[in-house]
């Protein structure tokens, strides 16, 4: 669905975004995105290996 969105259109957005937030905090609204990103792949990939360690055990000690 990102492939149809264009040079154009991605302006746009761009624009809109400067408009809403201002320059100033653009920096400080990526940083917080970029720190949610993290966080959110730190938490699922803890998930992951949780899951993938009960995998692991034996089914007499479940």
């Amino acid at each position: 669905m990102l492939a149809v969105i264009g040079t154009t259109e991605y302006l746009l957005i761009a624009g809109a975004v400067l408009l809403l937030f201002g320059a100033r905090r653009l920096p400080e609204l990526g940083r917080s995105l970029g720190e949610g990103i993290k966080e959110f792949r730190k938490s699922s990939r803890t998930l992951i290996d949780d899951e993938e360690k009960e995998a692991e055990k034996p089914a007499a000690e479940q």
